[in-house]
């Protein structure tokens, strides 16, 4: 593969001296091109990972993964790389994302490294119920807290809506469930039965199961960053930045302000999460009240992933809408 070409929007933002710096294949993508930057940084090589796409779809896919990576990192900075520049190509081509490297490499995990670089050690499910229990900052303009995101983001290469919405059933409802169908008519045209099935799980399903009024005794839920694709694929061990040790991390968000369950649907939907990381969690995140109808609220929230993988992907698996 000839490598990529560095543009000067990449080297402008991230302050790069071109005659210390190089560019390389790095990893692969359904969406983009990857690559590996390593400059040097105060006299010590530093590397960055860096995306490119063509088309408005990829603008907005790194504009989203862009927030979604900092407001996951700014609460638990352990948990996942920092996104360090995204914006359009010098030459108007396409757009860029460049975050800090995440080294992966069975060498960098096995390495135990130094005395001063000891990772954190704290688990996985330590990181997300931290993350699942800090309360979203209020968006620019409001004074409290909404459910949503400042930006769209993507689930694969379809666009999420995430305009902020005061009622966690409403945005549910709205932005994920009316959103997909709405994505799937202009893809696949339009069905009748499936648009009925759909709208009456959005206006009778969700409100009974999400309302304010029902979940923790008429107190509703806070809404939490999640990082909103959380599967076995989108987490491993790695070095962040090439400091520190060996973390849990994670990659790939499609963030979003939300009820923390939101995001074990995809996570007990496709596994890869055993029994002892979830007893930590709930251990440290309890389930919300009605407990009795958690796993009903679990399925509901795998109905998005259900309809994504069936209008998108070509695979049937509607076992939640039963």
């Amino acid at each position: 593969m000839t490598p990529p070409k560095l543009d000067p929007a990449i080297i402008a933002a991230l302050k790069l001296d071109p005659a210390t710096t190089k560019v390389a294949s790095h990893g692969g993508s359904g969406f983009s091109m990857t690559a590996k930057i390593t400059t040097v940084v105060d006299g010590m090589e530093k590397d960055y990972f860096l995306k490119t796409g063509t088309g408005q779809g990829a603008a907005v896919m790194f504009a989203g993964e862009h927030a979604s990576l900092n407001a996951i990192h700014d609460v638990v900075p352990t948990l996942c790389p920092a996104s360090l520049a995204n914006g359009t190509l010098a030459d108007g081509s396409g757009s860029f994302l460049v975050t800090d490297f995440l080294d992966m490499s069975p060498v960098s995990v096995k390495s135990k490294g130094s005395k001063d670089e000891k990772g954190s050690g704290q688990s996985l499910a330590t990181k997300l119920a931290k993350l699942h229990s800090t309360p979203a900052p209020a968006p620019a303009g409001h004074a409290q807290a909404k459910f949503g995101f400042p930006v769209p983001t993507c689930c694969g290469s379809t666009e999420q809506p995430n305009g902020y919405k005061d009622s966690w059933a409403e945005f549910y409802a709205e932005n994920r469930l009316r959103a997909i169908l709405r994505a799937s008519q202009r893809s696949n045209g339009s069905d009748a039965e499936l648009a009925r099935m759909v709208e009456d799980t959005a206006a009778k399903v969700v409100p009974r199961l999400l309302g304010d009024d029902h979940l923790n005794g008429g107190r509703g839920v806070v809404p939490v960053v999640v990082h909103g694709d959380l599967w076995s694929g989108n987490k491993a061990k790695g070095r962040i930045a090439g400091q520190g040790g060996v973390e849990e991390v994670v990659f790939d968000p499609s963030a979003c302000y939300a009820h923390s369950e939101y995001e074990l649907g995809i996570m007990q939907m496709f596994g890869g999460f055993g029994k002892a990381f979830w007893e930590e969690y709930h251990g440290l995140v309890p389930r919300t009240e009605p407990v009795g109808e958690y796993e009903d609220r679990l399925k509901l929230y795998e109905l998005w992933v259900d309809s994504f993988l069936t209008f998108f992907v070509g695979l049937v698996c509607y076992e939640s809408v039963s």
